[in-house]
């Protein structure tokens, strides 16, 4: 009876063991996705009232602890059921983080025209910021949707060839870093200025360390949130260009002379640009249709 206990607790070691070292291969696998989240979300959670910050960004965590609980079920019957149906999945979704990337190229080089909004913000109705709260907090769950599931789609793409345990095991770590470890990140960033105020006012008047580390911070953030963008623009084409070279025979052995980044973000870039194209002519092609109806 002992022994079967012990064998058991060394079944059970061995199964963490695998799983731990099977995790940090998937989380390599979507450092590029986590990276636009937080890039994205950091961006969505700040700008608003410093008091509202917080609230803001416990929504668009709830949302994704939803999203985490639709997508987990429905990956894993694929799996069993449909595993051909990942590989498909995971180009789609390639095409999409393609596309969004380059979008957000072309919107920084051709960036669009913004509506002069002459009211204070203090003088917005309470009702008129619940409401841009609200839209912005949508925005931000529907996106991390669509990356939760590239997120968990990768991960499971790593672990295919392993037992159920082990698949499940991975991939509710990685769902859960993608959550917590995400929206902690974001947190601390968004609440970055505060901090500094905090350590501003608390330096009270004096040209000193705790004032200068302050104005640091407060200055800091929205370089930040640049920063951020810029990397998960490049993450965005980078990890879409690796699901092609990986995913796509016809792409096994395209460019293998360069870096694997430099391919991987070439790749990228040419799907999105393609996307984008094909997309815009849809647009023009239908456009009368739409009117009409």
């Amino acid at each position: 009876m002992a022994s079967g206990f012990f064998a058991l607790l060394d079944d059970i070691s061995v199964l963490m063991d695998d799983v731990l070292t099977m995790s940090k291969i998937s989380a390599k696998k979507t450092a590029g996705i986590l990276g636009d989240d937080l890039a994205v979300n950091a961006e969505k959670a700040s700008g608003f009232v410093s008091s509202r910050e917080l609230p803001v960004l416990w929504a668009i965590t709830k949302g994704s602890i939803v999203n985490k609980l639709i997508i987990l079920p429905l990956a894993f019957l694929l799996s069993a059921f449909l595993p051909a149906a990942i590989n498909l999945i995971l180009i789609l979704g390639g095409l999409y983080l393609a596309f969004e990337g380059v979008e957000k190229i072309i919107e920084y080089c051709v960036p669009h025209k913004k509506i002069a909004v002459n009211t204070p913000l203090k003088q917005v109705s309470e009702t008129a910021l619940l409401a841009l709260e609200k839209k912005k907090v949508k925005s931000a769950i529907l996106t991390d949707f669509i990356l939760s599931i590239e997120i968990i789609i990768i991960a499971l793409g790593t672990v295919m060839d392993q037992s159920l345990a082990i698949q499940i095991g991975v991939v509710t770590i990685i769902s859960i870093l993608a959550t917590v470890g995400v929206y902690g990140v974001v947190a601390l960033i968004v609440r970055m200025d505060d901090f500094g105020l905090k350590l501003i006012q608390m330096s009270k008047g004096q040209k000193n360390v705790l004032n200068y580390s302050g104005v640091a911070l407060v200055n800091a953030l929205p370089m930040v949130i640049k920063v951020l963008s810029v990397v998960g623009t490049v993450a965005l084409l980078l990890v879409s260009g690796g699901i092609f070279v990986h995913n796509i025979d016809a792409f096994h052995d395209l460019l293998e002379n360069i870096p694997g980044v430099l391919r991987d973000l070439i790749v990228g870039l040419t799907a999105g640009l393609a996307t984008v194209l094909v997309v815009k002519l849809c647009s023009i092609v239908l456009k009368p249709f739409l009117k009409k109806s």
